[in-house]
């Protein structure tokens, strides 16, 4: 985990500490700001400045030695589904709570365990839909998220140097 947290501070060794308030301290700082969940061989990052996720760029250099799969959503919405390995993006599903309106690239084999999850729920279940998408990169990873997480306090994070990352 220490070599994919250089990776995604651009080789430096990143800042760790706890905030108190994660979720309002990460906003005040600016920086991307990461909780992180550790299970056997596996490591799952939860970013809580502003859901935009990583660039392109950061995405295939992490891709390079691990499998990355990202979810994002933002206060403008930008609903995003992204599986990256092999130093490439493999699949992306833009907008995937708005039905109608779902940009797709890459292999679409990769997402259409996703799919099948989004056909069983209804058009307005938006909420069912980000579950979804968690709940599907779940199975996918073996890792998994506590429902509070986002939410604790007092919580050990990683501080990003790149605003832009």
């Amino acid at each position: 985990m220490d070599d994919l947290l250089r990776r995604l501070n651009e080789g430096r060794a990143p800042e760790q500490r706890v905030m108190e308030y994660p979720r309002e301290e990460a906003m005040e700082e600016g920086r991307p700001v990461l909780l992180v969940s550790e299970r056997e061989e596996t490591w799952g990052f939860l970013e809580l400045t502003g859901g935009f996720g990583l660039s392109d760029r950061v995405l295939t250099k992490l891709s390079g030695e691990s499998r990355v799969w990202m979810v994002t959503w933002h206060f403008n919405g930008g609903y995003t589904i992204l599986h990256a390995a092999d130093g490439k993006i493999r699949a992306r599903m833009r907008d995937f709570i708005f039905t109608e309106h779902v940009v797709e690239e890459g292999d679409p084999s990769v997402l259409a365990g996703f799919h099948a999850m989004l056909d069983g729920l209804g058009p307005e279940d938006y909420r069912g839909k980000r579950g979804a998408a968690f709940a599907f990169i779940e199975a996918a990873t073996g890792m998994d998220l506590e429902s509070g997480r986002p939410e604790v306090e007092d919580a050990p994070v990683v501080i990003l140097n790149n605003p832009a990352a």
